[in-house]
């Protein structure tokens, strides 16, 4: 059969313009009863915040709430706990001075001036009980001790 022949047995049917494919972003779709196409910027818009918002709350819990419950008992059990800044200092004195010089000044360890602005609490207890930097010993001293160690490096100017 000729195609002519086949469009007379077929029937004349002709489909309204799909808005989705008329649109020049193609991202329109069909709207609802009772709404217009300003509707459907709005609820674009609508939806890029939502997504804005999920993507700032998902970097908060990386930086913030992870951080903290990876935090190990010991960590977690120092930073409850309130500081005695004059037993901090004896201790001090007696296992860090030597490094550290006697008012934090720094011999063949750092200056700890302003540390505790450059390091939180629980960077400062990982690197007391790691000693990752070379020549830097390890050290655990029980919670309330390292309480008390950072209550002083927190009073150091």
């Amino acid at each position: 059969m000729r195609r002519s022949a086949l469009r007379a047995f077929s029937p004349s049917v002709t489909a309204p313009p799909s808005p989705a494919l008329s649109s020049p972003d193609g991202l329109s779709g069909i709207a609802p009863p009772g709404q217009d196409e300003s509707s459907g910027g709005r609820r674009r818009g609508l939806v890029a915040a939502l997504v804005a918002v999920a993507a700032v709350a998902c970097i908060l819990l990386v930086l913030v709430v992870l951080p903290v419950a990876r935090m190990d008992p010991y960590t977690r059990q120092t930073i409850d706990l309130t500081g005695s800044a004059g037993n901090g200092g004896r201790l001090f004195r007696l296992n860090c001075a030597g490094c550290h010089g006697l008012a934090a000044q720094g011999l063949v360890g750092p200056n700890l001036h302003g540390v505790d602005r450059r390091k939180s609490d629980r960077q400062l207890i990982e690197q007391v009980v790691s000693g990752r930097t070379p020549p830097m010993p390890r050290f655990q001293p029980d919670p309330q001790a390292m309480a008390d160690l950072l209550a002083f490096l927190h009073t150091l100017p």
